[in-house]
C-alpha cells in the first residue's frame, strides 16, 4: 500500500457545498491528500480553499491547473493564497492542459506547451521564494515554506521536465501495461530522492455490463483529445485506437464509443467490487505509483461509502 492516498475533487454529481461531509470522512478514513481536477467543472483552486477549512491534516493539491490560460503572476498569487489558507498543506500541480481546452474553450493559442510549463516553473520558483520575478512582480507575502510543484506529464520530454524542474509528476488515464514505460522514463532521467509519481484513477464499481457504457464514453472522449491520443500512440497502442479516433474525427460519437478497445479500457479503469479495485490499485503502487488519486464514480448517495471502501488499509 502506498504511503499516501488521494481523493479527487470535485466529486462526480456532487456540488461543492455538499462535499464537506465526504471530504471529512475521507480524511478520517486515512486519505492523506485531496487533489482537485480542472476540466469543465469548478476551477482547480476553489475546491481546495473549501477543503482547507474542512480538513486538518490532508495535503491539498491542484491536480492540475493549466498554465496557458493563466498569467504567471496570478498563478503565483493563487498558490501563495492556498498555502496560507491551508497552513502550508498545499502542493501546486501544473500542466499545459490540452489544445481542446486552451484553443477550443478558451480561445487562446496552444503553442510551445513544454516551454511554457518550463518557463512558468522558473518564474514560480523565484516568486514563491519571495524574490522579484521577471517583469518586476513580487508577492506581498510569500509562502512561509516551499510549495512542492508537481508537473502533469504523459510522454518523454514532459516526464524529463518533471524530473529536471519539478518535485513530482502526475499522469492520467494510464493503463497498467503502460506503467513500466512511464516509470522507466522517469528513472532514466534520474529523479531526486522524494520525487513523487501521482496518477488519477477512475473507479467505477460493478461488473462489465454495468460499467461498460460509461467507460466506453469516457475513454473515447478522453483518448481522442490529441495529447492523449499521442500518449497512447507513444505507449504503442496506435493501431488499437485508430478506428475510435477516426469515428470521433467524423463526429460519430456513438461509433467512437463502440470502437473503443475494451482490453485497453479494462487495463485503464478500476472496476469491480471494492476488494478487486484495491487489488488493482495496489498493482499500480507496486509498479511505481507513489500516490494514487481516487475518483469515485457512482451515484451521490453512494459516494461516501465508496470513498470509505477504497480507503487505505
Amino acid at each position: 500500500m502506498a504511503s499516501r492516498w488521494g481523493l479527487t475533487l470535485p466529486l462526480p454529481g456532487t456540488t461543492l457545498v455538499n462535499s464537506k461531509e465526504a471530504v471529512r470522512r475521507a480524511e478520517a478514513s486515512g486519505y492523506t491528500d485531496i487533489w482537485s481536477g480542472e476540466t469543465n467543472g469548478p476551477d482547480g483552486f476553489t475546491p481546495l480553499a473549501l477543503s482547507a477549512v474542512w480538513t486538518e491534516r490532508a495535503r491539498l493539491g491542484t491536480g492540475v491547473v493549466g498554465v496557458m490560460q493563466r498569467g504567471r503572476a496570478l498563478l503565483a498569487q493563487e498558490a501563495a493564497a492556498l498555502a496560507d489558507a491551508s497552513g502550508g498543506r498545499f502542493a501546486l500541480g501544473i500542466g499545459a492542459s490540452s489544445d481542446r481546452i486552451i484553443e477550443g474553450w478558451n480561445g487562446m493559442p496552444f503553442e510551445r506547451p513544454r516551454s511554457k510549463v518550463s518557463e512558468t516553473i522558473d518564474f514560480l520558483r523565484t516568486v514563491l521564494a519571495g524574490e522579484r520575478g521577471e517583469g518586476g512582480f513580487k508577492l506581498e507575502t510569500p509562502p512561509a515554506s516551499e510549495i512542492p510543484i508537481i508537473v502533469a506529464a504523459l510522454r518523454g520530454k514532459m516526464l524529463e521536465l518533471a524530473v529536471e524542474k519539478g518535485d513530482g509528476a502526475m499522469t492520467n488515464f494510464l493503463p497498467l501495461s503502460g506503467l513500466p514505460q512511464v516509470a522507466g522514463q522517469l528513472e532514466q532521467a534520474g529523479p531526486p530522492e522524494g520525487f513523487e509519481l501521482l496518477c488519477r484513477f477512475f473507479c467505477i464499481p460493478g461488473e462489465r455490463e454495468q460499467v461498460e457504457p460509461l467507460a466506453r464514453f469516457m475513454f473515447s472522449s478522453y483518448i481522442t483529445v490529441p495529447v492523449y491520443e499521442k500518449f497512447y500512440r507513444w505507449l504503442g497502442h496506435g493501431e488499437k485506437i485508430d478506428a475510435m479516433v477516426a469515428a470521433w474525427t467524423a463526429k460519430d460519437r456513438q461509433k467512437a464509443a463502440a470502437e473503443a478497445p475494451w482490453d485497453l479500457i479494462e487495463d485503464t479503469f478500476i472496476f469491480g467490487a471494492p476488494g478487486e479495485m484495491k487489488a488493482r490499485l495496489d498493482a499500480y503502487v507496486e509498479g511505481g505509483i507513489t500516490l494514487p488519486v481516487i475518483t469515485p464514480i457512482t451515484t451521490p448517495d453512494k459516494t461516501a461509502a465508496l470513498i470509505e471502501a477504497l480507503a487505505p488499509d
